[in-house]
């Protein structure tokens, strides 16, 4: 066989591209892959439209939430955030085989969050019986594997424990992460082969670290759900700096990033930094050393997505802004810094639906390189947020 290299050239592209579209959407197992740096629920919906057309995406998630039933989960065991990959998992699930609906109502169902300790505990123990409706729905040998999971986890589970709220698909996949020695990455796998997931799933770190926030006034904030606005009032400066800490809030290396992690990247058609949580979801991603290093190092396309509606993170910031805020973030991620192009491309925004951006923006973007791509993003029926089969269809265009 002959040497293999890469060619750059420079093509047009309609924009959508009906023909590739539709060649996807017949063979999605052929589908581009597409890397998403996300967390949270932004994605949710788009996921769960993107797996008609595609089965190779990548979803790279911060495991750093610290509200609701993932902080007592953190805080008895130690460890990262599995909420957010358990949401995307189940969102690329197959919906059509049979089966799947069931596991998908089993781990998006949380418990009480009225119920006394006794009653959550029995309901537990119905659950690991296979007693409980939503478990006696799931076929073997599913069944089988989750009830163990549900099992060690129980072993586990102090005395104190809080059940309220908690989800159980959580408190599934933290059973399989103590059961197979503290490792998140099989567990992730083992669930995306039984549930016909159509994409992968990783956090971009395992560590047990918590998100710093540090705002114009001098503020400091330590905890995620503390500075999203969601489960309590953000300051009203603004937000300037994220970092990582421990759990007393004593500064944090920036951990390394796995080869793993870093092939996948390797691997993206294109790179996509979608809407969601500026901060928390987005730019965490960039907090481990050498996340810039192999985007630069991929010529694929690179892609922002700006929010459309009022993200509590990003007060303060016009779009040029948030362009600057994410470029410093990836090369501070990268041990030789390269071209703003290096890292992002393509900014994709629908003025007319509502994205903010100033012609003295335009041109200051365009002259870096950094292409707008002014697109019909917003439904009129659904003017507050971006529709996701509107910018599945120019992401998968680009790839």
């Amino acid at each position: 066989m002959g040497r293999s290299f890469q060619v750059s050239f420079l093509k047009t592209l309609p924009l959508p591209n009906r023909v590739a579209l539709a060649r996807y959407k017949a063979h999605p197992a052929l589908g581009p892959c597409l890397l998403f740096f996300t967390g949270g629920t932004a994605l949710r919906g788009l996921s769960q439209r993107l797996i008609e057309y595609t089965h190779n995406s990548i979803h790279l998630i911060p495991p750093f939430d610290s509200g609701g039933s993932s902080a007592e989960l953190r805080k008895q065991f130690n460890m990262l955030a599995v909420g957010d990959l358990r949401n995307r998992l189940m969102a690329l699930a197959d919906q059509t085989l049979k089966g799947n609906p069931e596991i998908y109502r089993l781990f998006d169902t949380r418990l009480p969050e009225n119920e006394g300790p006794e009653k959550l505990a029995e309901l537990l123990s119905s659950l690991l019986a296979g007693k409980h409706p939503l478990i006696a729905a799931i076929q073997d040998p599913m069944r089988k594997i989750i009830r163990n999971h549900l099992g060690f986890f129980k072993r586990k589970m102090p005395a104190d424990f809080d059940l309220r709220g908690a989800s159980i698909g959580n408190l599934i996949l933290v059973g399989g992460y103590l059961n197979n020695r503290r490792q998140i990455d099989p567990v992730l796998y083992l669930f995306a082969r039984l549930i016909e997931a159509r994409g992968i799933v990783r956090p971009s770190a395992t560590q047990d670290l918590q998100l710093l926030a540090r705002y114009a006034d001098g503020t400091e904030i330590l905890g995620q759900h503390r500075f999203t606005g969601k489960g309590s009032k953000p300051p009203a400066a603004k937000l300037v700096d994220l970092e990582l800490a421990n759990k007393d809030g004593s500064p944090a290396r920036r951990p390394p990033l796995k080869d793993k992690i870093a092939h996948l990247i390797d691997r993206a058609d294109l790179i996509c930094y979608p809407m969601g949580s500026f901060f928390s979801s987005l730019l965490a991603n960039f907090l481990i050393q050498g996340v810039g290093d192999r985007v630069q190092a991929n010529p694929c396309p690179k892609v922002y997505v700006p929010n459309l509606g009022v993200d509590p993170e990003q007060k303060g910031y016009r779009l040029a802004e948030q362009v600057d805020r994410l470029l410093r973030a990836l090369k501070e991620s990268s041990r030789f810094p390269g071209w703003d192009t290096d890292y992002l491309n393509f900014l994709v925004i629908d003025a007319e639906g509502g994205h903010q951006i100033t012609p003295e923006e335009r041109d200051q973007l365009e002259n870096r390189g950094i292409q707008i791509i002014d697109v019909p993003l917003v439904l009129p029926e659904a003017p507050e947020r971006i529709d996701e089969e509107l910018l599945l269809s120019v992401l998968l265009s680009l790839a």
